[in-house]
């Protein structure tokens, strides 16, 4: 499929105002294709010659064409671009007839039939160019348009949009008209949906599943439309400009690529949202932040839309930050930032020091392939970052002031970055434009770094050894030890503020047993610790009074084991001394997760291994005994599920899975079983019956990925054959299903079974990217990376992939951050 680069479509937008699409999908046609009928009514601007451009459609077949009544030959349609030749200044309609096909991985117009009643559902997913494989477009986010559409679907089918809908009647639904939108914006779901629906300030809200999940929908519905509306009204108390839309559905979809998309008026969620099985109250608070962040999108991408994709954190960064805040504003989730600061956090300071890294603001990208690789922790958790040091720097009041005229300024319009510096400039005195250039402009991550000194008198003085280029403006915590409970814990004594670079030294009286650069989490920059301080928190990490300060606190000790500058042992000692005293589960499951999956299974060799699995077993045997009064459930489930994930033996787990329960809980609900089964398959210790018999308990859709996983995982060069036959030699699987294998595939107690697949990686990988497209593309190169592997003739393996077999742009992106990642663990590995 040809690219749209950014020159076209500045080209395109001067040529063409673009007015509206009436756009007919017949959803009746068979299991394969659907047909599309598209009308659409543009201008081509006064004082143009006669000028040729095009729009984009990507057809099963292309039936008619017709361009002001006149027949074009479909002949011509050129991959997905069919040329529009002699325009003249003026009013033009142009009407294509066609049939598309339904997609298997989650792009264009999706299809799914749930395993566990045969019912089928749709909808699109037409970010960031696949409206073209849904209906014709000139498919580019500065040509808004007024959409109306109309839709046949099977009787029982009910057909959800952007605007309300209407049943006409023998199937036809009827959306109402949008306002101006773009078009990646345009959507649809249909089905035989469960709804749950409600009103507020005048608005239809829904909630929409798919009907196996309606008991589990149901079950958390008030809490669902709680939150909504709770964030609906502290949007309306920030934002002058009122939600812009004629209704709020939140439909939650199977097999879905992202989190969710933020489509005007029909946010769609990947439906793992409805949880079958028991979930902390942070992943609860995870999805919370999810609804928060994509109804701040209303505002943020919907009402005023970047002009170009180079300006994808005028989208992705505010609604991030603004998810954050807002939830802790206005629900019961007051503590979100915690949650940031250890999950999210990382992912923007580890993609910003790969080879991959790019600015928050990229001043050019040059094409839509281009645009689709920067959606990642840079886009999103730098940017919010960046973001919140903004409204620490300055001051809530003149950052909403900003916000609020950029949005009367461009609403139902577009705009770049420098707009928005304009609106931010207009309502302070600061220069905003200075800081967009350091904070936007550059790449890399800043350290902060304490320097105590101490003074004759007793006292000493503070300086900050500050490596990279932006300004910071930040807290300094000072604890003293809590001599009451004889130094188990740390009271603070004081928060200096510091506007960095600075070079005067600050007086801090007699010295802290504990100093924390960045306490409170405001700005975005790797801290470490002056040596008195990280003695202290070798005894009291966990003895800090706040958790947000623990979070920050666990992210140093992070980065500093990924630099080299800290043993692997050293942190997983340091987890296992004082997790078992962690109360806030976002930081016990950031903790256990990066100790598991990055040391335990990439940092340590295989000889240290046993040792390092050792540890956090017993680690999580505490866990579980500490909350064996149910005081901690969300704890307590947090532990199983990692003492699970880690079993070195199959005894206790397998026993837990005859049991059906936990000794003194939890019970084992599906996804337990699940995980149970997939870490004996790894052992060893269960077989093909036994996964049948528990996909014939569970035939739901997760049931099927989850023995997909499983099977993947046996340690038997059969099943290791099927699994990669699967996902490399044909193109059956789902977006799904191919996941699921991949994980399964890859075990590091199964190195010498699965060698020999490691070369034959990448030019299957290469190959299967190239056919399917690029949502397989980066679950090729995410999931099926032979990540266990980290040694030397890996990385050269893929280095060598990189040079010579010239995949696609989205397994490039990934492997080109594998990579990194596996030399960074050879690294640590040797440091």
């Amino acid at each position: 499929m040809s690219v749209l680069t950014r020159d076209e479509a500045q080209t395109r937008a001067t040529l063409l105002d673009v007015h509206r699409y009436t756009i007919d999908l017949d959803l009746t046609t068979g299991d394969e294709t659907f047909d599309s009928r598209t009308t659409i009514r543009f201008t081509v601007r006064d004082g143009q010659d006669p000028t040729d451009t095009f729009v984009e459609l990507k057809p099963a077949r292309l039936r008619t064409v017709t361009l002001d009544g006149q027949p074009l030959d479909p002949e011509t349609l050129d991959d997905n671009r069919l040329p529009l030749k002699n325009l003249t200044p003026g009013e033009h309609e142009l009407r294509v007839d066609a049939a598309m096909r339904y997609s298997r991985t989650g792009e264009g117009m999706h299809r799914f039939t749930d395993p566990t009643d045969g019912e089928t559902y749709l909808y699109t997913q037409l970010f960031l160019d696949d409206v073209q494989r849904v209906f014709a477009a000139f498919d580019q986010p500065d040509l808004k348009a007024v959409f109306e559409l109309t839709v046949k679907a099977p009787e029982g089918w009910t057909v959800l949009a952007n605007g309300v809908t209407e049943h006409l009647g023998e199937g036809r639904w009827h959306a109402a008209p949008t306002p101006l939108i773009s078009t990646y914006l345009v959507a649809v779901a249909a089905g035989p949906w469960h709804s749950v629906r409600t009103e507020h300030r005048g608005l239809p809200f829904g909630l929409h599943c798919r009907r196996s999940l309606a008991p589990h929908l149901d079950a958390d519905a008030d809490e669902l439309i709680e939150i909504t509306r709770q964030c609906f009204d502290r949007y309306h108390e920030k934002f002058e400009e009122p939600y812009p839309f004629d209704s709020y559905d939140q439909a939650f979809v199977p097999e879905f690529n992202a989190g969710a998309m933020e489509n005007p008026g029909l946010v769609t969620f990947r439906d793992e949202f409805v949880y079958r099985s028991a979930v902390t109250d942070t992943e609860r608070q995870v999805r919370a932040m999810v609804i928060a962040h994509e109804m701040a999108h209303m505002w943020f991408g919907d009402l005023v839309t970047l002009r170009w994709w180079d300006d994808i954190w005028l989208n992705e960064s505010f609604a991030e930050y603004m998810g954050y805040q807002t939830l802790t504003e206005a629900t019961r989730f007051t503590d979100t930032w915690t949650d940031f600061g250890v999950n999210r956090k990382s992912w923007g300071y580890d993609a910003d020091q790969r080879p991959s890294t790019h600015p928050v603001a990229p001043e050019h990208v040059d094409d839509t392939a281009s645009a689709l690789l920067n959606f990642d922790g840079i886009s999103y958790a730098k940017g919010a970052s960046a973001l919140r040091q903004l409204v620490t720097w300055l001051g809530e009041k003149d950052f909403l002031t900003g916000i609020n005229t950029h949005f009367a300024r461009h609403k139902f319009a577009n705009a770049a970055l420098a707009d928005f510096i304009d609106s931010l400039a207009s309502a302070t005195e600061r220069d905003v434009h200075a800081w967009a250039d350091a904070w936007l402009r550059t790449t890399g991550v800043d350290t902060l770094a304490p320097v105590v000194t101490p003074a004759s008198d007793g006292t000493c003085t503070l300086t900050v050894r500050h490596t990279g280029s932006r300004p910071h403006r930040i807290a300094a915590g000072l604890y003293d030890m809590d001599i009451a409970d004889e130094g188990r814990h740390l009271l603070l004594r004081a928060r200096l503020d510091l506007d960095l670079p600075h070079t005067d030294p600050q007086p801090l009286g007699k010295r802290p047993a504990l100093l924390v650069l960045n306490d409170s989490d405001l700005t975005y920059a790797k801290i470490r610790f002056d040596p008195a301080s990280f003695d202290t928190l070798r005894t009291c990490l966990s003895g800090l009074p706040e958790p947000l300060t623990r979070a920050v606190v666990w992210n140093a000790l992070r980065d500093a084991v990924r630099d080299g500058e800290l043993p692997a042992r050293a942190y997983l000692d340091t987890a296992r001394t004082h997790l078992p005293h962690e109360t806030d589960l976002a930081l016990a499951e950031g903790v256990l997760a990066f100790a598991s999956a990055q040391i335990a299974d990439r940092y340590v060799t295989p000889e240290q291994r046993p040792a390092a699995l050792a540890t956090l077993t017993a680690l999580c045997r505490d866990l579980i005994r500490r909350t064996e009064d149910g005081d901690n459930p969300g704890l307590r489930l947090i532990a199983v599920r990692h003492y699970i994930d880690i079993a070195a033996q199959p005894d206790t787990i397998a026993a837990w899975l005859a049991e059906g329960t936990v000794p003194g809980g939890p019970e084992l609900d599906p996804d337990l079983r699940w995980r149970v089964l997939g870490r004996l398959a790894v052992l060893g210790a269960v077989d093909e019956a036994a996964i049948a018999a528990e996909l014939k308990r569970d035939p739901s859709a997760t049931g099927q990925e989850g023995a997909a996983r499983c099977r993947a995982a046996l340690p038997d060069p059969d099943a290791k054959q099927r699994a990669w036959d699967s996902m490399f030699a044909g193109d059956d699987l789902s977006n799904y299903l191919f996941t699921a294998t991949a994980q399964g595939f890859w075990q590091p107690e199964q190195a010498d079974l699965v060698r020999a697949y490691m070369p034959r990686y990448y030019d299957d990988a290469v190959a299967v990217a190239a056919r399917r497209g690029p949502a397989i593309a980066d679950a090729a190169g995410r999931w099926a990376f032979p990540a266990y592997a980290v040694d030397a003739e890996n990385l050269r393996l893929g280095e060598e992939c990189l040079r010579e077999a010239d995949p696609v742009p989205a397994l490039r992106r990934r492997l080109t951050d594998e990579l990194d990642d596996l030399a960074r663990a050879l690294r640590v590995r040797q440091a």
